[in-house]
């Protein structure tokens, strides 16, 4: 009778890997799927499509002004080292506002000239320095002038030497 039972030494049977393939594959589908449904606008999209793109009409026929920023020199560092920083830009405006933008220019000159002397000259020198400070100037101008009124600023001269 001993013989008749399975032998003790036998491997147990392995598990199938089927249910966990079909679940990868399943997987790879729905993301798919997902994502295509929400890149061509089918779930998640505005009810008329061409209202989504009337907000931005209007803004793009507005006309606007540009407002010259006088060109401003900063001494870096130790004044022995004999190194400065050059800087003009210009702001874009409504032109409707440009006249009030342009009565606060001494305002926007002062914060200018005491954030560039905290600027650090090793933060100058490197190569995404223009793109944060730029950032940081539009939006303290835009604190001076008050909100809508400046758009953008627009740099056109930042030589460190």
């Amino acid at each position: 009778m001993a013989e008749a039972d399975a032998p003790q030494d036998a491997e147990p049977k392995k598990k199938s890997k089927l249910p966990l393939l079909i679940g990868l594959v399943l997987f790879l589908v729905m993301g798919g799927g997902g994502f295509y449904a929400m890149w061509s606008g089918l779930i998640l999209a505005p009810a008329n499509p061409d209202a989504a793109h009337a907000d931005a009409a209007p803004e793009a026929a507005a006309d606007f002004a540009f407002v010259p920023i006088p060109s401003v020199t900063i001494s870096l560092g130790n004044p022995s080292d004999n190194k400065h920083l050059r800087f003009t830009a210009q702001l874009e405006v409504a032109k409707a506002r440009s006249a009030a933008v342009e009565e606060l220019m001494p305002r926007i000159l002062d914060v200018l000239n005491g954030y560039m002397r905290a600027v650090e000259e090793a933060d100058l020198q490197q190569p995404d320095a223009l793109i944060r400070l730029r950032a940081q100037m539009l939006r303290r101008i835009q604190i001076v002038t008050g909100e809508g009124n400046v758009r953008d600023l627009l740099v056109t001269e930042f030589v460190l030497d």
